[in-house]
């Protein structure tokens, strides 16, 4: 499809692929001339199939978060014994483990086949890993069924985001994103609820890992009912299509709008394919490393990912009944809920404010203050009578201020952490270029679990072999280095289209150049000379 004419005389610009360069033939005013749609309001529908996809993260919530109940209440239930360390260990990791793997799947399908094809599959593993779950008897069983769910979780963790982002307009895609990131800690508060409403019914866990399954049947039917992405379809030879979902996406753009916008995204889509052409995967994937801009990209998403996982919230996630009764709340549960509200309460904040206040800002304002409060939390722990070998309070103490303080920390670590990198680095998709999007999101995602897996793998040792205080200790190192990474590597892409922030990676982080486009669009919005 022919979209530039012989007598334009643009700017060039030059990319790089594998030592071949491709050639822009239009400047920075010609591609935003082209790309006036987004200043028109987007309607209801691009609310209603991101909502839709979203349920994918309840889902991802829901069966990250309902571990932490099963493990307070499953007592004898799996071979007749009670769990210990490792076990609970093996059966919360194994579960982030093959998320890794279901993200890898995912990623392999998502430009072969678009983007909702994976989140099909992710549900059939849903229904399948809550089933083998609520029926089981021992560990092997249980594990299994984690491990099953894991490839689901997985899934919905890669895809769901980037298909948000591309139905988004750019002016609301950090709240339309921010919605798949609200729908897994509200999906992590119902699976405290859940366990709370059958703490006291005889084999409720089962019932609270079977439940997963209902939300799953109910994507499935609604997914029916949205449109695979514009570019998805333009990328397949779709063009009519991509515009039909165009105009409900932007219901008041005029025709002509439309119609230049699918020239602005067949525009990215020629180049991308003239990187990419036919190649295999393993040369798709060797793209997100050898060209310069990819990588840095790459390393930008991925680096705010690990952080996120490695700063210790899963910890809370997955053993906050268990680390909240080992300082000696006997309502463990309960004040667990807490946490879970706290995360979904400020999950919310952030989709409202990510777009006005920008990520970049948010993130260097909330990284600190997460490792202050683990500092305080860390100080406190070592004034809590804990016998390391068994993870349990001395007998004969009950909370006091000590303990308050902790909980207090938690609180307003979970609310720095959900109004921050937890949900701002599901955001990160976006910078990644057509070409690479769906392997540098599969890789951003795979980031998520590895890390993921070292958390809940290691957080009952590691608190028994360095003391609780040293590892809230350790975490708290992170949360202050990934300050200074982000204050030199995460440029601030609020409002900035999907094609043109994969440009700021070019020649470096994008951090002076997205400051400086920032700068002139509010400029051109008060009409004031730059």
């Amino acid at each position: 499809m022919a979209i530039i004419n012989s007598d334009e005389k643009p700017d060039i610009e030059h990319r790089e692929s594998d030592g071949v360069k491709e050639t822009l033939s239009l400047s920075r005013d010609e591609l935003e001339a082209l790309d006036s749609i987004e200043h028109t309001h987007a309607g209801k529908f691009a609310w209603l199939a991101s909502l839709t996809a979203a349920l994918g993260g309840l889902l991802f919530g829901y069966d990250t978060g309902i571990i932490a109940a099963t493990l307070v209440y499953i007592n004898k239930s799996l071979d007749n014994h009670i769990l210990s360390a490792s076990d609970k260990e093996l059966i919360t990791s194994i579960t982030s483990g093959t998320a890794f793997f279901g993200a890898l799947f995912a990623g392999l399908l998502a430009d072969r086949f678009g983007r909702r094809p994976p989140i099909f599959i992710g549900c059939v593993l849903f229904i399948a890993g809550a089933v083998i779950q609520a029926a089981s008897s021992t560990i092997s069983q249980m594990t299994v069924g984690r491990a099953v769910v894991g490839l689901g979780v997985g899934s919905a963790s890669m895809v769901v985001p980037m298909y948000i982002a591309e139905i988004s307009p750019a002016r609301y895609r950090g709240r339309m994103v921010g919605l798949d990131n609200a729908s897994i800690t509200g999906g992590q508060l119902i699976s405290y609820g859940i366990g709370a409403a059958f703490a006291n019914v005889h084999g409720g866990w089962r019932y609270m890992v079977g439940g997963g399954a209902l939300p799953a049947i109910l994507l499935m039917v609604l997914l029916v009912f949205c449109p695979e992405s514009p570019r998805q379809l333009i990328y397949h030879n779709k063009p009519q299509e991509a515009a039909a979902v165009l105009r409900r996406i932007y219901p008041l753009a005029t025709d002509k709008q439309v119609d230049d916008k699918v020239r602005h995204i067949t525009f990215y889509v020629e180049l991308d394919k003239n990187i990419a052409g036919n190649k295999s995967l393993w040369y798709n994937l060797r793209q997100v490393y050898v060209i310069g801009a990819n990588f840095r990209a790459t390393v930008a998403a991925c680096g705010l990912m690990a952080i996120s996982q490695l700063c210790g919230f899963n910890s809370l996630m997955y053993y906050s009944p268990t680390l909240f009764a080992l300082v000696g709340f006997k309502n463990a549960v309960a004040v667990g809920t807490v946490i879970a509200g706290t995360n979904f309460i400020f999950t919310i904040f952030n989709m409202f404010v990510v777009d006005r206040v920008g990520r970049r800002r948010i993130l260097l304002i909330t990284l600190p203050l997460m490792g202050i409060f683990l500092i305080i939390a860390a100080v406190m722990f070592g004034y809590i009578p804990i016998n390391l070998k068994t993870l349990e309070v001395i007998p004969g103490t009950s909370p006091g201020a000590h303990e308050i303080v902790v909980l207090i920390c938690m609180v307003f670590f979970v609310g720095s952490y959900s109004s921050g990198c937890g949900n701002t680095a599901w955001l990160s998709s976006e910078f990644f270029p057509m070409e690479i999007r769906a392997m540098g999101t599969m890789m951003l995602a795979m980031t998520a679990w590895a890390s993921n897996v070292i958390v809940s793998s290691t957080f009952l040792t590691q608190m028994k072999n360095t003391t609780p205080s040293g590892a809230f200790g350790f975490y708290a190192g992170i949360c202050m280095a990934g300050w200074v990474c982000v204050y030199f590597c995460y440029p601030e892409v609020k409002g900035i289209t999907l094609e043109e922030i994969s440009k700021l990676f070019q020649h470096g982080f994008g951090v002076k150049e997205a400051r400086q486009i920032q700068k002139e669009r509010k400029a051109r919005r008060n009409n004031v000379a730059v």
